[in-house]
Parts: C-alpha cells; structure tokens; sequence
C-alpha cells in the first residue's frame, strides 16, 4: 500500500516536535511492514525510508498527492475535496462549534470523546531510539517537559510544587528563567533549573536521572508525550486529572490531583512507585508498532467504504473558562 502522509512541519525533529515525531515512527513502522511511504511535509524534510515531497502553498492538496497513492493521512483540516481515500488525525484542542471531518482520528480516548467520537489511536514512539534504562540508577530532580510558554502547560504549577516539597529540585525543559511571553516571570528560586527548548542526547540525559515528571496542566490534554517518554525512564507522573492524564496515568505509575499541596506530598514519596512497572507500562502500551498497526486498520475501514465515525464529530461543550482549576 502506498501511504501518504501530510502535516505542516519539518521531518525529522531534532527537539520538540510532538507531532513529528509521531508520524516519523508511524511512516517507519508503517514502511518496515512493507508498505510504501511518502511524507508531504515542509522544506527542509529529509527522511531515509520514504520519498519527500515538500508542500506548496501555491497548489492545491490535491494537486501534490502523487496518482499512485493508496491512502493520504492528513493532519491537520483540509478546506478542500480530496479525490483520494484519507483520514485526518486531529492532534490539538479546539474550543468552537465546528463540525470535523467524518474520518477523523484523535489521539486517546478521553480526546474523542469530548468531541462525541469513539475514533482514537494513541501515539507511539520508537522506544529503540531512546536506549536502555537504568533503573537502579541514582535519582537527584524532578522535570518539567513541555512548552513552558503555553500557560495551560502550568509550568508555574509544577514549580509551585516543587517549592511547597522542601528539598526537592526541578529541572525545565522547554522553558527560561526570564520569560516576557507569559507577561514577566522570573524565577528566582535556586532550587529550579532552565534548559531552554532541549531535544536529543541533552533531554534525554535528564529525564534518565529524574525521580518523575511534575505535569500540572490546566486544560484537557489531548495525550501528552512528555508523560509516556517519562514513563519509559521509570518516572512516574505528578499531575491533574484532566483529559487524557486519567486514562493514561493509572495508580500504579502517577498520582493526580489538581491541588499542589497533595502533588507536593505525593512527590514526596515518589520513591514508592515502581520504576519497572513505569517502563514496562510504557513499552508495552505506547510503542510505534501498535500505533502503526491500529493505523493501518483506520486506513483499511476507508479503504473498504466504511466512515471512523458514524456523525462528524463535533465538540460537546464549549468551555468557557480559560483555564481548568488549579490550586
């Protein structure tokens, strides 16, 4: 089968990247089952196991999508009829009344539900690039990993909690101890580390010497990378309980709470989850090749004639506030 795959970023990602990263181990998965795979993407792509085809903005979708195509896998909203089968992966929020597509795909459960769809797969990661795990290794931080500057990442959260669990350090990735976007927040505390925007070897250097991920975000998480990439390094995760964290953070490996007080004390005694059963969890349920084979699946219902959803879905409730409760 010839697999296209669209998305408005550049492959491979070298930081952040959440969605890049996803779709460069779907197409890899997805071509080492045989299948042939062209990423329409943005200048600047490269990609060993696919064909590249950049993204002109002069052109219409359909003009780019090579004739000999099976199935496109778009990602993003598309304005305009596409003459081959597809499917469309929403990876975001949206807060409006708009109707998506009727072979729209999310990214966990909790995420289609709210936009009354049962047509989810979750993300997956190639959990060979991230190499092995001591997890008998010393463990001297917590981190944050995320877009510091998205407010609803809460990264005042986690050092809120952080300062309230005396003696315990945090280390920020994707954020600066000087940030004009978020009005003017500067971090004074020397218990808190800045590392910027950090991707490859430096990222990964952290996360394997952390005792867990403080994730205190205010709005309803679609899935969360920074959650299953913490996991796979035995970091059990400290957050809310809103949209996907539920579903994806049982008991055995995280504790929520949309309180800081209970999250500090819980961070407290991080050292009663096991890191094993972290790890395990995440290799077992969030690799790319259960991602790619749940896929493949999604592409052959359109291939045989069939919709993902039987209405389009369409967001159950607008939510008013800005930001879900946090204290």
């Amino acid at each position: 089968m010839h697999i296209v795959i669209v998305n408005k970023g550049v492959i491979p990602v070298s930081k952040y990247g959440g969605t890049e990263r996803v779709l460069w181990y779907l197409g890899r998965e997805l071509s080492r089952m045989g299948h042939t795979i062209t990423y329409l993407v943005e200048s600047g792509s490269s990609c060993p196991f696919g064909k590249v085809i950049f993204l002109d903005n002069t052109k219409s979708l359909s003009a780019q999508i090579p004739a000999d195509a099976d199935i496109v896998h778009f990602n993003f909203n598309i304005n305009e009829a596409v003459d081959k089968p597809y499917i469309i992966t929403i990876h975001g929020n949206s807060n409006d009344s708009r109707e998506f597509d009727i072979n729209t795909v999310f990214v966990s459960q909790n995420h289609a539900q709210r936009y009354n769809s049962g047509s989810y797969v979750y993300n997956g990661l190639d959990w060979d690039d991230y190499g092995k795990v001591d997890l008998k290794a010393e463990r001297k931080h917590f981190h944050f990993l995320g877009k510091a500057a998205w407010r609803v990442k809460n990264v005042e959260g986690a050092i809120k909690v952080i300062a309230k669990a005396k003696g315990e350090t945090l280390k920020v990735l994707g954020g600066h101890r000087l940030n004009i976007k978020m009005g003017f927040r500067l971090t004074l505390n020397p218990n808190i580390k800045f590392y910027g925007m950090v991707g490859g070897e430096e990222k990964l250097t952290v996360l394997r010497a952390s005792k867990g991920l403080v994730f205190p975000v205010k709005w309803n998480e679609p899935f969360g990378l920074a959650i299953t990439e913490s996991l796979y390094f035995g970091c059990p995760v400290f957050g809310t309980p809103y949209g996907s964290l539920p579903e994806l953070v049982n008991s055995e490996v995280g504790f929520l709470s949309d309180k800081s007080s209970e999250l500090a004390k819980a961070v407290k005694d991080a050292g009663s989850f096991s890191r094993k059963r972290c790890h395990e969890y995440a290799v077992e349920v969030f690799n790319s090749k259960k991602m790619a084979e749940a896929y493949l699946e999604k592409y052959l219902t359109v291939l045989n004639g069939k919709t993902l959803n039987k209405v389009p879905p369409k967001l159950k409730e607008i939510q008013k506030e800005k930001f879900l409760p946090w204290e």
